[in-house]
């Protein structure tokens, strides 16, 4: 007879990580199968001659939600977990030249913005201030609680922000709300760029997602000692210490259930048994791959796929002291690239992300070099030609950061070498490749987007309405997509199993 307190997590993301911590606390015996040969998923790393790459996620915020993980296991987090926050966020860079450096701290952002853009200091106050308002009034109710459960309806503070709907622009969109509170173009496409966070359009996107950059100016942003990996890597030697076994290397082929009960997972020719499951697959490839003759929620699954990306990985041998850890560089007409996403393609003019984390965490590149993380909007893949598009690509980003980094030389006799004659280690990554990699359906790095007003509410909850036992967790399911909403959906799914 099954232990009725075990547990099968599909899947080592840091969602099925941090979920496998909070079981075993509980007092659940938790086993997690992995196809991959290591935990992480995409919080993953790897190695590129001398320097040495984050995978994916490369931005950090609300660091409590991997703190407290350490503390429910009766340990102190800086023991086995540490980072800094980061007193500029990000570098941001315009075609015409000018540049804004993001101080992380609110009233300093509005002073650096009102120097910059020459705006009143105090609409840029007022605008964090309203997108604090929005997080205090939905963020802890909604991102924190089950969306499907009746109980959440029934908490006061849920009526309480419901009844404030008129005043959270829930019905307009969010490059409205900017243009409306911040008025300045630059302005406003700064703050539209917080849309990919969830890899929407800022220009359907709703308003309340304004609330976005609170996380980052409130709560701060941050970057583990030994990178991003760190975040993983300790989560899942906290699991082991815990007594979570792991399983790495074998796919996971089918979630096995018989009338409405979960009987636990087949792997390989064998089911292994279990009373709970916990599914931290992309729920689209989950009811295509893991559960076959189940009833699939259409509405649910055919939604709008988030973003994907195209990533060049590059080794440089040369340091640039005016670049910092986050680096935006905009394309001109922002409308336009999310217009050619929106058709499944690529625009001409592009914005260029840049994370260099060799600039605080030692040994990421060799002496004089850095290495470069850089990240390019893309569709999710529907059958673009990937061979085709790439090439070209990767000349108009050299181009662009060529122009803006690099003044031409005084005379050919001093010519300095390229950004190309620069780069020493490459690689790149399609979204073809995400969707191989990580499992993310079509390369979505978010699951479905939320460019419309009900999104929200139509992502996959985070229990199965029709086999006892299953739940689901990750990017595409709710919360939603990135760490800290990963983080998040860890929890409720973990209180959701215990009860």
């Amino acid at each position: 007879m099954n232990n009725p307190k075990s547990a099968i997590i599909i899947g080592a993301g840091i969602a099925g990580l941090a979920a496998a911590v909070r079981l075993a606390v509980a007092g659940y015996e938790v086993t997690v199968f992995e196809a991959n040969d290591g935990p992480g998923g995409k919080l993953s790393q790897f190695g590129l001659g001398a320097y040495r790459f984050d995978f994916g996620p490369s931005l950090f915020t609300m660091p409590q939600y991997v703190d407290e993980l350490f503390r429910l296991a009766g340990e102190e987090p800086t023991d086995h977990f540490n980072y800094a926050r980061l007193p500029e966020v990000c570098h941001y860079w315009w075609a015409d030249g000018t540049r804004f450096s993001a101080p992380g701290d609110p009233e300093e952002l509005a002073k650096a913005a009102a120097t910059t853009f020459g705006v009143p200091e105090q609409r840029v106050a007022r605008f964090m201030a309203d997108a604090a308002r929005k997080y205090e009034l939905t963020g802890r109710t909604f991102l924190e609680k089950p969306l499907q459960k009746a109980a959440t309806w029934l908490d006061l503070k849920v009526a309480g922000a419901m009844l404030r709907i008129p005043s959270l622009d829930l019905f307009t969109n969010m490059n409205a709300v900017h243009e409306r509170d911040l008025k300045h173009p630059k302005l406003v496409q700064l703050f539209n760029r917080f849309a990919t966070y969830n890899g929407s359009n800022p220009y359907k996107a709703p308003g309340l997602l304004t609330m976005i950059p609170h996380f980052e100016h409130h709560f701060g942003a941050y970057l583990p000692t030994g990178g991003m990996y760190d975040i993983s890597q300790s989560v899942y030697e906290l699991g082991k210490r815990l007594g979570v076994k792991y399983r790495f290397g074998q796919r996971v082929e089918e979630i096995a259930w018989e009338g409405k009960k979960v009987k636990g997972v087949k792997v390989g020719d064998e089911v292994q048994a279990a009373d709970t499951v916990v599914c931290n697959m992309d729920v689209w490839l989950a009811y295509d791959k893991l559960l076959p003759t189940a009833k699939k929620p259409k509405r649910t699954l055919n939604q709008q796929k988030s973003t994907s990306a195209v990533i060049f990985y590059w080794g440089v041998a040369r340091e640039f002291p005016e670049l910092g850890v986050h680096n935006i560089f905009f394309s001109e007409d922002y409308r336009q690239e999310f217009a050619e996403l929106e058709a499944g393609g690529l625009a001409d003019d592009v914005t260029v992300y840049v994370n260099i984390s060799s600039k605080l965490v030692e040994g990421d590149a060799p002496a004089g070099g850095e290495n470069w993380f850089v990240m390019v909007n893309a569709p999710a893949h529907t059958g673009q030609d990937w061979n085709t598009l790439i090439p070209e690509l990767r000349k108009r980003v050299l181009t662009m950061l060529q122009k803006r980094l690099l003044a031409p030389a005084a005379a050919p006799e001093k010519a300095t070498p390229t950004l190309e004659e620069m780069i020493v280690e490459e690689r790149i990554i399609t979204p073809p490749e995400i969707e191989r990699l990580t499992g993310s359906h079509q390369g979505g790095l978010y699951g479905t987007s939320s460019n419309n007003t009900m999104a929200a509410f139509l992502r996959h909850p985070n229990f199965s309405s029709q086999i006892e036992g299953l739940y689901f967790l990750g990017g595409s399911v709710h919360p939603g997509g990135g760490v800290p909403l990963c983080l998040l959906s860890a929890k409720i799914t973990a209180e959701l199993v215990v009860g």
